[in-house]
């Protein structure tokens, strides 16, 4: 795509010496190496020394004669949020993937992991030796929840502080180009969840050096980062370097954009569009294909919308009206904002046209939500789920779907999701039906935030309706424990009964072209409340499903091929016999 050309700030540290923004500081020391250095002001309040960066070099800044304190781009914090940073030189690493290019995102099956409970080891050299499950499974891009340097030994990485360096627990930046690398050697693209909408409260030094938040807007994290007041030019600038950061030095093949509903910005460019320029430049330069998507509620096509038809241009965004559709339907669930969702005429309209509120009235909510979806579009700017970390870790006690429905329900899901016209996200785990719970944990380091964080999560959930005491304590080590993926689940059954069928899904639909369809008008839906059946069409194929725990037949024109049974009891003839809770893929013709 074509678009505003990328401008980098000349004066931001992408040379050789060390320097810093920090327009509020009238005195600055660099401590290098037990060495202290007084800084020299420059214009626009970056402060920089004649001393040469080289890889190892332990520093940290002195303001006013406090600190010191990690640099705000610190691209390695090896001892912690509140330690000196150290210099890496990404030219030192040696990579093999330089023939390697990403699978386009409209062919993608995208694996969410977190890499703290992924695995035993907990890190990113204990990650690569599970890559062969994944390709296995027919994955294609793995994306990974954040992983820049946050308080403690683990947490889910969403109250990051220093956001450019990979956390030291993980393996630091060494362990992360290794994964990367290993991902690429194993066919598998690498997509990073990053978070610019907030940052945590522990380590965040960033006001002592310059206005990288604005009283003007309130956000439920406190102060908003400052996209459009006095000073965000810079503060645009360090989101925007970030993301070419990863995608530039760490190989990265995407970013997932945490929250961008959460943004408060009202400059004629906003940042998103900003970024998704910055971002094809880069592409041009490497000759590599990359990619953003944006997590956002606000169910608005402008998003992803190119540039040129005064969108955004930012690639997909992840769809919950999908999710909200699919689960309520699957589990009856119907308090929060499923209250706007379960029936299956909902869930049809979430497979057909992608939004369910595209400025139709939202009772929960209480007014409309949403604007309608160019028919054009198509549907790989979507990127659905029938579980992720949000919907899962943001329950009371972490219940996976596997958790509140039948093993039929479990299969449904799996067949709605993955024949749909949109780009499907598993949720690790959730291929073999894991028992492992994936719960909200922390390890604060500071005693008084941490108990803090553990008695707002009971407040939160109580509002909810849930029992206050049953919420597990985030800062328990039990906590994290309990959320370790049990590798040794997948060889028995029923886990490996459903890893088989999910393994026949992903198959089936990296063979049929109607099924990797993204021409949303060419996908047709029907159901039933009543009789709770709801029937799929994608050109010549049909996915028909029966929640009810009775029989169904569904009556079809045309000769009829079965490809996939989750019962052994389907059948067709002239109409697709169902049992209780089962669905079937049948061929037309």
């Amino acid at each position: 795509m074509r678009g505003h050309p990328a401008s980098p700030n000349p004066h931001a540290p992408h040379g050789d010496r060390y320097c810093v923004w920090a327009p509020r500081a009238h005195t600055l020391v660099l401590t290098i190496n037990g060495e202290h250095l007084e800084l020299e002001r420059s214009k626009n309040g970056w402060w920089c020394s004649p001393r040469v960066r080289r890889d190892g070099d332990r520093y940290g800044y002195v303001i006013e004669g406090d600190g010191p304190f990690p640099d705000p781009r610190s691209p390695s914090q090896p001892e912690g949020v509140h330690a000196l940073s150290q210099h890496v030189d990404h030219t030192t690493f040696t990579w093999t993937d330089a023939h390697w290019q990403a699978p386009p995102l409209g062919s993608a099956v995208i694996y969410e992991l977190h890499l703290g409970t992924f695995t035993d080891a907990g890190t990113f050299d204990g990650a690569i030796e599970r890559l062969p499950h994944l390709v296995d499974l027919g994955i294609t891009h793995v994306e990974v929840m954040p992983i820049n340097e946050f308080s403690g030994s683990r947490g889910w990485g969403y109250d990051g502080v220093d956001l450019f360096a990979p956390h030291h627990a993980y393996g630091g930046p060494l362990g992360f180009k290794r994964f990367v690398d290993a991902c690429h050697a194993h066919h598998l693209a690498v997509l990073l969840d990053v978070v610019y909408n907030h940052l945590g409260p522990s380590g965040n030094y960033l006001s002592r050096f310059a206005p990288y938040f604005t009283a003007r807007y309130k956000t439920p994290w406190g102060e908003a980062v400052n996209l459009d007041d006095a000073g965000s030019d810079e503060v645009r600038r360090f989101f925007c370097d970030n993301a070419l950061m990863w995608l530039r030095d760490y190989h990265v093949d995407g970013l997932r954009l945490d929250a961008v509903h959460a943004f408060v910005d009202t400059s004629a460019v906003h940042l998103l569009e900003r970024m998704s320029a910055d971002v094809d430049e880069l592409e041009a330069t490497l000759g590599r294909h990359l990619v953003l998507i944006a997590e956002t509620d606000l169910n608005d096509p402008r998003i992803i919308r190119s540039r040129e038809a005064h969108g955004y241009g930012i690639d997909a965004q992840w769809n919950d009206d999908f999710h909200h559709a699919l689960h309520s339907v699957l589990t009856h669930e119907r308090s929060g904002y499923y209250e706007d969702f379960g029936r299956l005429s909902h869930l049809a309209t979430a497979i057909r046209q992608g939004f369910v509120y595209a400025g139709n009235p939202s009772d929960h909510r209480e007014r409309r939500h949403g604007r309608p979806l160019p028919a054009e579009v198509p549907g790989w700017h979507f990127v659905v789920a029938a579980q992720n970390h949000d919907q899962i870790g943001n329950r009371a006690a972490g219940e996976r779907l596997s958790h509140l429905v039948s093993r039929g329900r479990l299969k449904i899901a799996a067949a709605l999701l993955m024949t749909s016209p949109f780009v499907p996200l598993l949720f690790q785990g959730q291929e073999w039906g894991a028992t492992t719970p994936f719960q909200y944990f922390t390890a604060h380091e500071d005693e008084t935030l941490g108990r803090q964080v553990s008695e707002g999560r009971r407040r939160e959930f109580a509002k909810f309706g849930w029992d206050p005491a049953s919420v597990p304590d985030p800062q328990a080590l039990d906590t994290f424990e309990r959320s370790r993926l049990r590798w040794d689940e997948i060889t028995r059954p029923p886990h490996s009964d459903l890893l088989d069928w999910y393994r026949a899904l992903i198959d089936l639909r990296r063979r049929t072209p109607a099924l990797r369809d993204a021409n949303r008008d060419r996908c047709q839906v029907s159901c039933e409340e009543e009789a709770q059946w709801i029937l799929v069409q994608r050109t010549d194929m049909m996915i028909a499903c029966n929640l009810c725990a009775e029989p169904r037949s569904i009556a079809v024109d045309g000769a009829l091929t079965l490809l996939l049974a989750s019962e052994p009891g389907v059948s067709v003839s002239d109409a697709i016999h169902l049992p209780p809770e089962s669905v079937a893929v049948v061929q037309i013709g």
